[in-house]
């Protein structure tokens, strides 16, 4: 027998094991879905944090000021 038609007796007998590949492999869209879901919520919990705590912010703002720029450097 040679190389191609072993491969071709492979492929049909393959083909006669297996279903629809898509159904079985559904899954792991499904799974990779959720993953990604989860991360845009956990990336969404964290949006606007900097606002929630504005007593915080001035007061760090007081105590260190802005740095001036006195043309030093570049």
């Amino acid at each position: 027998m040679t190389t191609a038609a072993t491969l071709i007796a492979l492929a049909a007998e393959e083909a006669e094991h297996h279903g629809n590949v898509a159904l079985e492999t559904v899954w792991y869209g499904i799974v990779a879905l959720v993953v990604f879901a989860g991360l845009g919520l956990v990336t969404l919990s964290y949006r606007n944090v900097a606002n929630r705590h504005a007593h915080k912010a001035e007061a760090y703002a007081r105590t260190h000021p802005a740095p001036t720029h006195e043309g030093h450097g570049h």
